[in-house]
């Protein structure tokens, strides 16, 4: 029924012969004999699959359309075990390369797609001079002589922000897929490596990985209208639907490494600042100069004090300071987020409100947490330290503790408090995310969620940084628990719609 991928890694031509894995193959006969059996069952499988489909095809389907959600088009993509290459041509790669140790496979995939590379070579031993935006190892795993050798071969195509995306069959499957063997309704395979969740989880740490988010999916792997979208779209997603799927998905990226210290970068902070004038001056006076220099961008939205004519004397009295004022076209403080990032010219792009509940003292520690690789996504937390009496209403509070289970849920990543303005990424990033909003649309009036739902559209790592919540010294929110709590609701909805039951 389902087709485990074939191990392998390389470009177009064939090689004389796919190199074998260094030590183990060249000295282990049992691993030997293993990828012998293993070539000559592929390279077999390959001619039969000129003239048999199996009902194995809508899984293999239901696989590509998850793949296509998670790898954005137009990038550098490798497919270890690329099998005919439908897999990797599905993803709509600008750089796209196959290997698989097979040559009939490869021979055949070279054919079906010659806009793409495919290369003959075992997944133990890649020798690929290219570095990748994403690795795919589909229904790979579960194939190869010793995953570990796999991974971290994997590990040396990588850069710091290259996504690994597995799906690895689950453990549970194990007895019903060899039922359906010997049925004859699905294609015989040999003996699987059959690795839970926690197994895969071990491997990727031992190969140095950092698993980001794990999630299981087809529950029912047969065309069946309704009921499979159902299935594999709805029911997989709960418990106890969720324990009988067939396989299990995994992203990852290469764990950050101590090396010597980045190089500093340029840091745009964005205050967003409606009827805030007695905070003015001392944004100027508390907001510290981070990196290579700070650049403070005010935008202002229509305010009923004179928060623009006190931005006005604040940026005049301190010529020492990067400044740029700018006035909001639209509403919302999403719109005046976006209108900042878009003026921004650093290479770090953070958000401060301008009420200070969040001290301009804390933004250091957000952006060591950026530069130093433990995030790529640094969402400020107000739940963790006692908060000062009058910061947050005892309803507001509930509220922020039921969304941040919401969002958690739905975004597949912690994240314990939703609402705090002050968030961080790098500028690059944020301009993926901007070219992708149409994904969700643009009506998220506080920006907060913009920028969630696009982090945890592009697998970024989102990190959590326990910040002291302040009471406001002047003005009033501009926060409407009850207005904007629906809102919310609708957001999460939303966001459930477009990122979990896809």
């Amino acid at each position: 029924m389902v087709e485990p991928a074939s191990p392998l890694t390389g470009p177009t031509v064939p090689a004389a012969g796919p190199r074998l894995a260094p030590a183990t193959f060249r000295h282990d006969p049992a691993a030997r004999e293993y990828r012998r059996r293993r070539v000559r069952r592929w390279d077999a499988l390959a001619r039969l699959l000129d003239n048999w489909q199996t009902w194995g095809g809508a899984y293999h389907a239901r696989v590509r359309e998850v793949y296509r959600f998670l790898v954005p088009p137009g990038q550098r993509v490798l497919e270890i075990g690329c099998g005919r290459g439908d897999l990797l041509a599905a993803v709509r790669p600008a750089f796209g390369v196959g290997v698989d140790f097979s040559t009939e496979m490869v021979s055949r995939a070279a054919r079906r797609h010659p806009h793409l590379r495919f290369v003959h070579a075992d997944a133990h031993e890649l020798n690929l001079d290219e570095t990748f935006d994403v690795v795919i190892l589909s229904d790979l795993l579960n194939d190869v002589w010793d995953v570990q050798t796999v991974l971290t071969q994997a590990a040396r195509v990588c850069t710091p922000r290259t996504r690994v995306i597995i799906n690895s069959y689950s453990r549970l499957w194990e007895a019903p897929l060899s039922w359906t063997e010997r049925l004859g309704l699905a294609k015989p395979t040999l003996r699987q490596n059959w690795l839970t969740l926690h197994d895969l989880r071990n491997l990727l740490h031992l190969a140095d990985f950092e698993v980001l988010r794990t999630w299981p999916e087809v529950l029912l792997p047969l065309r069946i209208p309704l009921l499979a979208a159902l299935c594999n779209r709805g029911l997989v997603r709960f418990w106890p639907f969720r324990w009988l799927a067939l396989t299990n998905f995994i992203v990852a990226r290469p764990r950050p490494r101590s090396t010597d210290p980045p190089e500093a970068p340029r840091v745009s902070v964005v205050v967003p600042a409606r009827n805030e004038a007695g905070n003015i001056p001392a944004i100027m006076a508390r907001t510290p100069e981070l990196g290579a220099g700070t650049e403070l961008i005010f935008v202002e939205g229509g305010s009923t004090d004179d928060t623009y004519a006190a931005i006005e004397r604040a940026v005049r009295d301190n010529p020492q300071r990067r400044c740029r004022l700018l006035r909001q076209s639209g509403r919302g403080k999403g719109d005046a987020v976006r209108t900042g990032f878009a003026a921004a010219s650093g290479d770090v792009l953070m958000i401060l409100d301008a009420d200070l509940t969040v001290a301009p003292e804390d933004l250091p520690l957000f952006v060591a947490a950026l530069v130093s690789g433990k995030g790529e996504f640094i969402n400020g937390v107000r739940l963790v330290y006692p908060m000062e009496a009058r910061a947050m209403r005892f309803f507001n509070l509930l509220g922020n503790k039921f969304f941040s289970w919401a969002f958690t849920t739905v975004l597949g990543q912690p994240v314990r408090d939703t609402l705090c303005g002050t968030k961080v990424l790098w500028k690059r990033d944020y301009e993926t995310i901007a070219a992708n909003r149409g994904y969700f649309g643009d009506f998220d009036p506080f920006g907060d969620f913009d920028l969630l739902f696009g982090a945890a559209k592009l697998n970024l790592k989102i990190v959590d940084l326990p910040v002291r919540y302040r009471e406001r010294t002047y003005g009033e929110t501009n926060i409407d628990r009850w207005t904007h709590g629906g809102l919310l609701l609708r957001m999460v909805l939303f966001a459930a719609r477009r990122l979990k039951f896809v």
